[in-house]
């Protein structure tokens, strides 16, 4: 029940009224017994710094990220974590008396996606391939090498934004950059500990990739960070092929840890109580969806 006391929290992007974030924070305040909500504010660009004003004003402490108000977040943040400055973006604001605080969990839910699925040295002196070369992808970078990965190989439609991407993380991580176009795939393949898809490629309406997976060694796992659906084709072919699969709905749960313990004073557990909530609410909102047309 929430009272006139409530501890108030926003997750704010456009569109958000898709954002799993109420259900998630949802989750853990009636586990914790907290009087709190998760509130989603749609916020169109021009409207983005208002909202985050309006929302401090009225006592909120602090608001989850999401498209397309990263970099935004990034350069209104009074102070940063060195994963937002690495990254560029900011997920997680943090209303505080000495300002905005921005801080990028991205990084932190991948890599304890990873480490829960694979073990913590799963991918220590291994290859992992990486798929995009955008803002999922900076954060992504970072947390292969968080897991030891010795060698990240970097492929995009554009070789170019992939190997700017790889120039401006250089310096910053200890792991081997090494980029190409996605036709190079067949090279980077057969080497490969894990493959991440760190692209919008099969979620919603997009098409799917289109890559040959037999090229894999049977060893390799594939994440995919899309969640919805839950399932690409790419996880899809993965298991068919026999390779272990990690979907996008572990770094969801992982990456709002950090923040419901800023918003509500409590660090929660990612629990499979959590997640059979999530993958409900996506089941929920697919019957509402297909309903509507």
């Amino acid at each position: 029940m929430i009272t006139g006391k409530a501890k108030l929290a926003g997750i704010i992007g456009w569109p958000v009224a898709h954002s799993l974030s109420p259900v998630l924070h949802g989750y853990w305040l009636n586990e914790h017994g907290i009087d709190g909500a998760m509130v989603p504010l749609p916020a169109r660009t021009e409207d983005f710094a208002a909202v985050i004003d309006g929302a401090r004003r009225a006592g909120f402490r602090g608001v989850n990220v999401t498209v397309p108000h990263k970099e935004a977040a990034f350069a209104m943040a009074h102070r940063l974590n060195v994963e937002a400055r690495i990254a560029g973006a900011v997920n997680l604001l943090v209303f505080a008396d000495a300002g905005l605080l921005g801080l990028n969990t991205d990084t932190y839910g991948l890599s304890a996606s990873l480490e829960e699925a694979l073990g913590p040295h799963a991918l220590a002196g291994k290859t992992a391939v990486l798929l995009g070369a955008g803002g999922a992808a900076r954060g992504a970078v970072l947390a292969l090498t968080l897991l030891g990965a010795e060698t990240i190989v970097i492929l995009n439609r554009d070789r170019q934004r992939a190997k700017a991407l790889a120039d401006s993380l250089a310096s910053q991580v200890k792991a081997k950059l090494m980029v190409g176009a996605l036709e190079a795939w067949p090279g980077a393949a057969d080497q490969a500990a894990l493959l991440v898809n760190s692209t919008s490629a099969g979620m919603g309406g997009n098409p799917p990739l289109d890559l040959d997976l037999s090229l894999l060694p049977q060893a390799a796992a594939v994440c995919d960070i899309v969640y919805n659906p839950l399932e690409t084709h790419l996880l899809k072919d993965a298991q068919a092929r026999g390779h272990r699969t990690i979907d996008g709905l572990g770094m969801l749960m992982h990456q709002a840890v950090p923040s419901f313990e800023a918003f509500f004073g409590v660090r929660p557990q990612v629990t499979p109580g959590l997640r059979a909530a999530l993958i409900e609410a996506l089941r929920a909102a697919r019957i509402e969806a297909l309903g509507a047309r």
